[in-house]
């Protein structure tokens, strides 16, 4: 590579007013305000707002923000049709780049100045699309997706098992999406832009972006925590296996970050979450297995986790399917994406990186004939 190293590392490729990532090597902020803030005094629908439009919406802002999210809730009949012929062994990620590729051909955007409505739309629509999909399969329903919840976090929940969320797993859902709303240049993020930049509507843009977080070197450490966490029976089963482990080079997933220098400022946040709904539930070992799995890391790798491994545990105590947890990264991350494709909009250049060529010389063609 002419500069930088492999996969755009240290490369920076644009400007951004939406999000700081890893300043100084630590903090996360949004817009100027601190994630631990937000996280504490805010809720889903306010973060999302100030990432789409860039400032906290007043009292009679997030009113109407909210009830138009409300409004964007339901799915069309013919979207539900092709959610139910969508087989049942479908990745979920496959079903919401699915749903958000159809609802672009239904509701298509015919101008820029839509952008706004089009990204509310896939707020209010993608977790009605996971869940509509999700339910029919599992359980043979035809979800009412427009129900009259206030926030994400509660209609997710109350889709997902039929009944109402208490109030310690509706927060506990708020504060995740929260803390996976934005990141800055991630590559998800950076396809999305990708995108906006060849002037694509907004639904290709999207779609661009959930295909890349399908990608397992972007999203699906959550999964591939839980994963590793359910290994366990007891603390002190951990340490022998990621010796191993560790021995035969294998990847710990959940660990580690590529911008952060030290620890993600997200997972003590989500750990205090899984945590409480840990003694809730009366979890004698995950959680207890997740913080041996920490200490280990740290003690011998100085490698500490980042959002996506407390985030396992935490969905796991909601009793949501490990096959969702990616997915509801899709459903905080719209805001993010969404932010973002306007910003590439409103400030547009092609993006057209070049590239080192390593191939042969120039050399003459030789006919077929005489090869």
């Amino acid at each position: 590579m002419a500069q930088g190293k492999g996969g755009l590392g240290g490369i920076v490729a644009g400007e951004t007013a939406i999000c700081t990532v890893g300043k100084a090597g630590h903090g996360l902020n949004y817009r100027g305000y601190d994630i631990e803030e937000l996280a504490d005094k805010s809720n889903f629908e306010e973060v999302a707002y100030l990432l789409l439009y860039g400032e906290l919406p007043d009292k009679a802002k997030f009113k109407a923000f909210r009830e138009r999210l409300k409004s964007h809730r339901g799915l069309p009949a013919p979207l539900r049709a092709i959610l139910e012929r969508v087989p049942a062994m479908a990745h979920p990620m496959d079903v919401l780049r699915t749903g958000c590729s159809a609802l672009g051909c239904l509701e298509a955007e015919s101008a820029f100045d839509q952008q706004q409505e089009i990204a509310e739309r896939l707020l209010g629509a993608l977790p009605s699309m996971l869940l509509y999909w999700h339910r029919f399969h599992r359980d043979g329903v035809q979800l009412e997706t427009l129900t009259n919840h206030d926030s994400l976090a509660s209609q997710f929940l109350f889709l997902l098992h039929d009944c109402e969320p208490d109030e310690l797993q509706r927060r506990a859902m708020d504060v995740s999406l929260i803390l996976y709303a934005e990141h800055e240049f991630n590559a998800s993020t950076f396809a999305a832009r990708v995108a906006a930049s060849t002037l694509s509507d907004f639904y290709s843009c999207i779609t661009a972006a959930i295909g890349t977080l399908r990608g397992p070197l972007h999203g699906g450490a959550n999964e591939a925590a839980m994963e590793l966490i359910s290994r366990f029976e007891r603390p002190d089963e951990v340490e022998p296996a990621l010796r191993a482990a560790l021995a035969a080079k294998e990847k710990i997933m959940g660990f580690g970050h590529r911008v952060y220098k030290k620890m993600d400022p997200r997972s003590p946040i989500i750990k205090t979450w899984s945590k409480q709904l840990a003694d809730a539930v009366g979890d004698s070992r995950y959680f207890p297995v997740s913080e041996t799995i920490e200490a280990f890391m740290v003690r011998e790798k100085n490698i500490y986790p980042n959002l996506d491994f407390y985030s396992a545990s935490t969905y796991h105590f909601m009793d949501i399917p490990v096959s969702l947890y990616t997915p509801i990264f899709v459903c905080s991350r719209i805001t993010g994406w969404a932010a973002h494709v306007f910003e590439q909009r409103a400030n547009n250049a092609l993006i057209r990186p070049s590239a080192d060529y390593v191939g042969p010389d120039e050399r003459p063609y030789v006919p077929m004939s005489q090869r």
